[in-house]
Parts: structure tokens; sequence; C-alpha cells
């Protein structure tokens, strides 16, 4: 059992000294960095990517690890696709936390700018296909164009 399985667990307050409120970000590109400074370690990059979740009273974006959390500021979505894989029959994302999953065809769209997102993690979160991600989906589009559509 984790501290996390505790329903109060984040209504407590931050260890003495200590503030909830952190200076890491999550940039448009999926790299975080702290205070500035890049976070280039992989192996700390994808701990800090399956540690995004949603603060439960107040929806800000957090990491927590089951044992604390902080909040931390996403300047686009919380998620990125880094791979699709489409020889299955059904397309697979590979997300930027290690995680696969279905790409949902109702939950894609295209920004102003021509970027595409997807609806992951159950339709929860929002995910940016970096631009690999993006080219391999050309395949994907030509099949099904009705089922995508633009954002606003």
């Amino acid at each position: 059992m984790k501290p996390s399985d505790h329903p109060d667990f984040f209504r407590l307050p931050p260890p003495p000294g200590r503030s909830r409120e952190s200076r890491i970000v999550l940039n448009e590109r999926g790299q975080f960095s702290n205070g500035g400074i890049p976070i280039d370690h992989a192996g700390m990059a994808v701990a800090f990517a399956t540690w995004i979740r949603r603060h439960p009273d107040d929806g800000r974006f957090i990491l927590t690890n089951g044992y604390d959390w902080t909040y931390f500021t996403v300047k686009d979505v919380p998620h990125f696709v880094r791979h699709v894989d489409n020889t299955g029959g059904r397309p697979m994302l590979r997300l930027f936390d290690g995680t696969e999953e279905a790409l949902r065809p109702d939950g894609v769209s295209v920004s102003k700018d021509g970027v595409l997102y997807a609806r992951v993690k159950d339709g929860e979160m929002e995910a940016r296909f970096l631009p690999t991600a993006q080219a391999e989906m050309v395949e994907v589009i030509a099949e099904a164009p009705d089922e995508v559509r633009v954002s606003s």
C-alpha cells in the first residue's frame, strides 16, 4: 500500500519548509526541464512521464510517484505520441511514458497549425504527435480521412 492510496493523500500539506509548487515544465516538444535546465536523463524523463496525473480537487497537472506529489507546468499537452504502428490492422500509439494504446479515431484532431492530437488514457488526457509519429499517421489518415477533424 502506497501513501497515495489514502483518501487524503492529495490534501495533506507539503513537508515543512517545502511547497507543492515546482519549477518543472513539460514543453511543447515533450521535454521536461526544472528551473529552465533540461532533464536529459532518459530514465528520469520517462519516470516523470509515468507520474503525470491531475489533482483530484483542482484538476491541475501533478507529478506523483505514490509517495509524494508536486504541481508542474504543462505548456501544451500532458502526453506525446512517439510512434504509430499500423501493421496490425488497428493503429497503435506508443506514448512517451512507454505505454501503448489503440488509436481512437473519434479522438483525433488537427490544430490550426497542422499538428495532430489524440485523446489517450481512456480519453482523459490529450497527446500531441511528435513529428516522426505525425509522419507515420499519413497511412492511417489516408485510410479514414473523414474521421479526422480540425480543432479550433
